[in-house]
């Protein structure tokens, strides 16, 4: 969104389409509500993607309301553990004694992510959660490759859940979720919305150039316009990614007085842009302290994550920017009161909603650890 921004285009955050707008029989648009505000609004535009993951065949049926599934559901969990209870430095990769199933253990700075599960049993997109059996599943196989870590669920940092919006297979095609195709599709419907559906994660950048390189043509057609050269959207840098030798930024950070661990977090995290939260720091000497004592980030990153990263939440700061939900084992409750207070300067908070957030966010910490009672019951699934 950051790099569309500085392209030029106009982007909502928390904004959620209700209805298309159609008023000649061709997708428009689309009515918008603020999920934060409630406001509603109409959005009109030339041509209309529906990229919306999980959701695509949810707005698909917007379109057409009697529209095929192009998606299939799995889930995928995760546990984080301290990254010196298992001795690989290298990422590994391995199977699980359990299943057969291709799993991972990845070093991400002091914690090891063990991953993945593959389930079915999706329930409700907007409650997806690790659950007991997912941990002793996760761990269990872990475990079988690392004998001497004795990995149980009072060692896990951390948990997270992610839904797999993968392509449907043929309805006479009946396959496991683990061999339904990871690759991705283009859909254009008779009245002309986009969808994209299917691929994974690590291949976004190739998903993003082949929608753009459909809507060109598509905007093209409409304007008679000469086919152009193609948009070299899959090799721009990413904001903070301009920057190909990380140790030049880093000594470039050592410079400005500030501890290694910290340039070397801020690098890590913001890339060519660590010097933007610094700057912040030079205006106001207190944003240097740290957001949890013993840790690396810097109270800058809170009005960083504000003023440049398009944070609204408090959960936006902790959890999908600054990942202290993850990284920090208290999960960054005990820092959540005086994050909030600094958002409610930041945004214009009433006192309600400062309390409205950090409630929701400690909720959503309770959530994340439910599987440490759950995980000491009887197993119910194959873990």
């Amino acid at each position: 969104m950051r790099s569309a921004a500085q392209a030029g285009a106009l982007v909502a955050n928390y904004a959620a389409a209700t209805s298309l707008l159609k008023p000649d029989g061709k997708v428009r648009g689309a009515a918008v509500r603020d999920g934060l505000s409630g406001a509603t609004r109409d959005v009109r535009a030339l041509q209309v993607v529906n990229a919306a993951g999980p959701w695509v065949d949810g707005v698909r049926q917007m379109d057409e309301p009697g529209a095929a599934p192009l998606l299939r559901m799995s889930k995928g969990a995760h546990v984080a553990v301290a990254r010196e209870r298992l001795d690989s430095p290298s990422a590994v990769t391995l199977t699980s004694p359990i299943d057969g199933r291709v799993m991972f253990v990845l070093p991400w700075g002091d914690i090891a992510l063990i991953g993945t599960t593959e389930t079915d049993d999706i329930g409700d997109l907007e409650k997806v959660r690790v659950t007991g059996d997912d941990v002793i599943y996760l761990l269990r196989s872990a475990n079988a490759f690392f004998p001497d870590a004795r990995l149980s669920p009072s060692d896990v940092v951390a948990t997270w859940a992610g839904v797999r919006a993968l392509l449907a297979p043929p309805p006479a095609k009946m396959v496991t979720t683990s061999r339904v195709s990871r690759e991705h599709r283009i859909v254009e419907s008779a009245s002309g919305l986009i969808t994209i559906a299917g691929g994974k994660l690590t291949t976004f950048r190739v998903m993003g150039r082949d929608v753009v390189d459909r809507v060109a043509r598509r905007l093209r057609s409409l304007d008679g316009r000469p086919v152009a050269p193609r948009p070299a959207t899959d090799r721009l840098p990413l904001p903070g990614g301009e920057a190909a030798d990380l140790e030049v930024l880093v000594d470039g950070i050592l410079v400005r007085n500030v501890a290694e661990p910290v340039a070397r977090h801020l690098v890590a995290r913001y890339g060519s842009e660590a010097h933007a939260v610094l700057n912040l720091v030079d205006k106001n000497r207190v944003l240097g302290r740290p957001i949890v004592e013993g840790r690396p980030e810097i109270r800058a990153e809170v009005a960083h994550a504000v003023e440049r990263e398009m944070a609204v939440r408090l959960s936006d700061v902790l959890i999908r920017r600054m990942h202290l939900f993850y990284e920090d084992p208290g999960h960054g409750a005990k820092a959540a009161p005086a994050v909030a207070r600094k958002l409610r300067e930041l945004l214009g908070w009433n006192a309600a909603r400062e309390a409205e957030e950090l409630a929701d966010y400690l909720k959503q910490v309770e959530l994340s650890r439910r599987f440490v009672k759950e995980a000491g019951r009887p197993s119910t699934a194959r873990a």
